[in-house]
């Protein structure tokens, strides 16, 4: 298995690139994301996390996919527009990919062997699963869907990754 970190991508605008030159060489925060979904609101959140740890190294890196009742139609152009002028997003997006089944990005394939809180690995469940990896490309902590962005658990485990 290679290092998560050092797994191609490809930029919302399409420039390859890897998760360690998005991040920045710190921690990030993966999260599949969807323009047309009932929690596209996180996009708000995980807006003011990139915003306020981002000085400390923190990224937030957004991948969308389409996989989850077609929550996710658009173009690069059309999901670049959304979010910037809807969310106000500054943080850094990879062009759309699948996350499940035997499409996935090889990005997922090795995040999604990470466990959440309750011991469960395994496929993405839904949109705006997020996933916590340290400057040395381990998965620390992985958040299914419907736990917030700023929720305690969330902001404590970013925390936990950042410098003093």
């Amino acid at each position: 298995m290679s290092d998560l970190l050092d797994v191609p991508v490809t930029t919302l605008q399409g420039r390859a690139t890897t998760l360690r030159e998005l991040a920045g060489g710190g921690p990030a925060l993966v999260v599949n994301v969807a323009s047309k979904c009932g929690l596209t609101p996180q996009y708000s959140q995980l807006e003011t996390l990139h915003e306020e740890f981002s000085p400390r190294g923190f990224t937030v890196v957004g991948v969308p996919c389409n996989q989850f009742m077609g929550q996710e139609p658009g173009s690069a152009e059309e999901i670049a527009e959304f979010c910037s002028a809807t969310y106000g997003v500054t943080f850094p997006m990879t062009e759309k990919v699948e996350v499940n089944g035997e499409g996935a990005h090889p990005l997922f394939q090795q995040l999604t062997t990470a466990p959440d809180a309750a011991g469960e690995a395994g496929d993405v469940q839904w949109n705006f699963e997020k996933f916590l990896v340290d400057r040395d490309g381990s998965v620390v902590a992985r958040f299914r869907p419907m736990i917030q962005p700023d929720a305690p658990e969330v902001r404590t485990a970013i925390e936990a990754v950042l410098p003093g």
